[in-house]
């Protein structure tokens, strides 16, 4: 379903990359995406004692634990490209990601860049891997 989504992405990307007035020196404009959702398993106790010592110090042995499975935001995620660097410009350079392509990068990577809503700025080295 997310495929479908990201198909057209491309020209939109080309066209708001354009009306973008700044160039980047080293720095990928990326635009990301809805994060990616996930499933992870948790241990959890199940059975406590509570303790109390002389003191008044509650301590709680746990006898069992469980294992639960959550639906979390992956440390991962995926973005679309709007503008490439400006080293990108000489063809033979033009062998990795593109405007309008789909790469995946640590959540925490790059710098958000605020004056272009809902961005963010990745080196190449931010970047793991690319769709065409």
């Amino acid at each position: 379903m997310e495929e479908d989504k990201i198909i057209d992405q491309s020209e939109l990307a080309k066209s708001v990359g354009n009306s973008i007035k700044y160039t980047f020196y080293d720095h990928f404009l990326v635009k990301p995406l809805d994060p990616i959702k996930v499933k992870k398993e948790f241990t959890v106790p199940v059975d406590t004692t509570v303790h109390e010592d002389k003191n008044g110090v509650k301590a709680e042995d746990f006898k069992e634990t469980s294992t639960e499975v959550k639906e979390v935001d992956s440390d991962y995620r995926k973005g679309i490209v709007i503008k490439c660097p400006a080293y990108y410009d000489d063809p033979s350079v033009k062998q990795g990601a593109q405007v309008g392509d789909v790469v995946i990068f640590r959540d925490a990577a790059g710098l958000r860049f605020d004056l272009v809503k809902d961005s963010r700025l990745l080196r190449q080295y931010d970047i793991l891997g690319f769709e065409k």
